[in-house]
């Protein structure tokens, strides 16, 4: 049976595919923070201990210049400044803080507090992007934290202000990006492919003379840091941030965040696999809790569901001339008023 009902695509049809469209993009934009949970077994295995800045000034400047020299784009106008302030809110002040969090708290704990970070997202999406703060969202997103945290924490985590402060604050960071990113969306024209690039290179800028500050000059590499610096800036950067822009363009702010705790439970499961970290069964009650809470919080809403049926409708089709073309039907009337008699 023809899928064509008046020369449209039949409403059902045109609905699983906007339905099988989401899926694609919702599993493309996943794969960022999947890689993203390969950094920690990369960084410990293969580069130089104790370089956490220099480390996210290679991941993110040269994979910006990359991309920018493949998209052959530069920013115009008042892009220049938007692409500095995306870069440093999702990169530039995130990637520091984050290292920050890092070195003064307990691995968990870090974790635990980047998983926060959709909280955040809802928040100012609803303020800044007027989406709406669902109840299910909410709990999707403390759920999968709750999850995180059976996965991470461990009896002898302990707190430390400072480092407590830099987690938030670099979760918070990241949510204003993700927000502001979906908010002025790109250029007329322009692709995920150099927006991505002009916010990594912007990113890698702000960090390059805090590394300088704080860690001094470069550390000597050797081959198996060539290899780890390569994977991290083309798969683990540039691929990765590309795929996550790209969501942000298509689909809502707060499903793209809730797809962040699949980092940790990534980074959880390549340590089991490739490091031989043991698993209790408390961490894969909280690995299936927290995976469970971010499936959930990609299923369709009613609002969704509502804007898939407006799509999904058909548009009736123009009706016909009876006549003709309106030319035709002009001349025809005026020929037919030739040979009328018009009393004076």
């Amino acid at each position: 049976m023809s899928d064509l009902v008046g020369g449209q695509r039949a409403p059902g049809r045109h609905r699983r595919g906007v339905a099988v469209n989401r899926v694609a993009t919702i599993a493309l934009t996943a794969l960022a923070p999947i890689s993203w949970g390969s950094t920690y077994a990369v960084a410990s295995e293969l580069l130089p201990p104790d370089r956490p800045l220099f480390t996210g000034a290679m991941r993110a400047l040269p994979a910006g210049l990359l991309l920018i020299a493949l998209s052959r784009s530069l920013p115009k106008g008042a892009w220049w400044w938007k692409s500095a302030v995306l870069g440093t809110l999702n990169i530039g002040a995130f990637f520091p803080l984050l290292f920050l969090a890092a070195y003064r708290l307990p691995g968990g704990v870090a974790a635990v507090l980047g998983s926060a970070g959709p909280l955040f997202v809802v928040g100012l999406a609803a303020l800044v992007l007027g989406e709406r703060a669902r109840l299910r969202t909410v709990l999707a997103a403390v759920v999968a934290a709750f999850g995180v945290s059976m996965v991470v924490l461990t009896a002898e985590a302990k707190l430390d202000l400072i480092g407590v402060i830099a987690g938030i604050v670099s979760s918070a960071s990241m949510g204003a990006g993700t927000v502001m990113t979906k908010r002025w969306g790109r250029p007329e024209g322009v692709g995920p492919l150099a927006v991505t690039g002009w916010q990594l290179t912007a990113g890698g800028l702000v960090i390059i003379p805090i590394a300088a500050l704080v860690e001094g000059a470069p550390p000597a590499l050797d081959g198996k840091a060539f290899l780890g610096y390569g994977y991290m800036m083309l798969i683990n950067t540039g691929a990765a941030y590309v795929l996550w822009f790209r969501g942000i363009g298509k689909l809502s702010a707060t499903s793209v965040t809730l797809l962040g705790p699949l980092s940790p439970l990534t980074a959880a499961v390549i340590g089991w696999a490739a490091l031989g970290q043991a698993l209790t069964p408390i961490q894969v009650v909280g690995m299936a809790i927290a995976f469970g809470a971010t499936v959930f919080g990609q299923l369709p809403g009613r609002a969704d569901r509502a804007a898939a049926s407006v799509a999904a409708a058909p548009v009736a089709a123009a009706p016909k001339e009876p006549f003709g073309s309106p030319e035709e039907t002009d001349r025809n009337v005026s020929m037919d008023l030739g040979n009328v008699k018009v009393r004076r």
